[in-house]
């Protein structure tokens, strides 16, 4: 193999356009995907101080005037998570066919038909009292997610989804057999060709905390790392992600994404066939966001350069607060 001088790397690194030419991996701009915070009982959007510039909506045209700008702007996928006014032990709203998200995915099926990809994120933390992923049991100081009656309750909230429009049910309670109860339930009830994004492997990470803020999920005691992942385990990850697919997945999923790069490439290398989504979480954004605004970091270089490394790691998909802004910015041309 030839070698410096007659080797010089640098050559295809000396101009943009070459570089562009050669380069490994890109932003896939049909690849984003936005979350969106849906709030019962307001008027008017709210900013979420844990996550500067990201909101929660109202179910009315502050809603729809967001999503027609998203669309201008070429964001046309939106995952929705919904902030209810009631919530109990059983999480009833959370299958109310009159329910936040139910009554979100009327509205924006009604406004703007095929032009949009909803996909609904399925649990119960931000629907029940306790801020759990399923139901608890409790027996005197201890407590337990009851596995087996909770993926029932999950499957019921995903055929009300399903009903309601979704285009996409997403699991994310990491309940074992979840993805194969919804899968069940929602081909018994007509719903063969919707399709299931599952959180296969979530972490238990302390890169939520802002989520739970804006969603009022946090846990009223204890925490989630008896059924999401312990963030030692790599090969447990991958696990999950063959367990889900057996079940019926047809999408996997990775989250957190830009502190779990290395799961994010194991998936994709153990089932090439499927594609992944990862989750660029809220205490991810957080962090860029921060140093954004403090001066430490170039926003825009800093934003697309971990979006690249998600999927240049191998995602598909990239679930993120920064979809318009990446898009934007994009446009404008990239800074590689």
């Amino acid at each position: 193999m030839a070698t410096f001088p007659t080797l010089r790397p640098r050559r295809l690194r000396s101009k943009k356009l070459l570089r562009d030419l050669v380069a490994e991996s890109q932003i896939r701009k049909d690849g984003l995907i936005l979350p969106i915070f849906i709030k019962d009982g307001i008027d008017n959007p709210e900013e979420i101080k844990t996550m500067p510039e990201v909101y929660r909506y109202p179910v009315n045209d502050k809603l729809i005037n967001y999503i027609e700008e998203s669309l201008k702007n070429g964001v046309n996928k939106f995952i929705l998570f919904g902030v209810p006014k009631i919530k109990d032990d059983l999480a009833t709203s959370a299958m109310d066919s009159d329910g936040i998200i139910q009554k979100t995915l009327k509205l924006i099926k009604n406004t703007f038909g095929g032009k949009v990809l909803l996909i609904t994120d399925e649990c119960t933390d931000e629907y029940t009292s306790h801020g759990h992923c399923g139901i608890v049991t409790i027996n005197g100081s201890s407590y337990k997610i009851d596995n087996d009656e909770s993926i029932k309750l999950h499957a019921k909230i995903a055929l009300s989804q399903a009903k309601a429009g979704a285009d996409v049910i997403a699991p994310s309670s990491m309940m074992d057999g979840v993805v194969g109860e919804i899968r069940k339930t929602l081909d018994e009830n007509g719903f063969q060709d919707v399709p299931i994004m599952a959180y296969s492997s979530k972490y238990a990470s302390t890169f939520y905390g802002p989520f739970r803020e804006a969603a009022y999920s946090k846990p009223a005691f204890g925490d989630r790392r008896g059924y999401q992942m312990d963030p030692r385990n790599l090969e447990e990850g991958v696990r999950e992600v063959y367990l889900d697919i057996e079940e019926g997945a047809d999408i996997v999923m990775v989250k957190p994404a830009h502190t779990y790069l290395d799961v994010i490439t194991r998936v994709k290398q153990s089932f090439p066939c499927y594609p992944l989504a990862a989750y660029h979480v809220s205490g991810e954004y957080s962090m860029l966001k921060a140093a954004a605004i403090n001066g430490w970091i170039d926003e825009k270089r800093a934003v697309l350069e971990v979006t690249n490394a998600i999927f240049r790691a191998g995602a598909d998909i990239v679930i993120t607060y920064y979809a318009n802004k990446i898009i934007e910015w994009l446009n404008e041309g990239d800074p590689f």
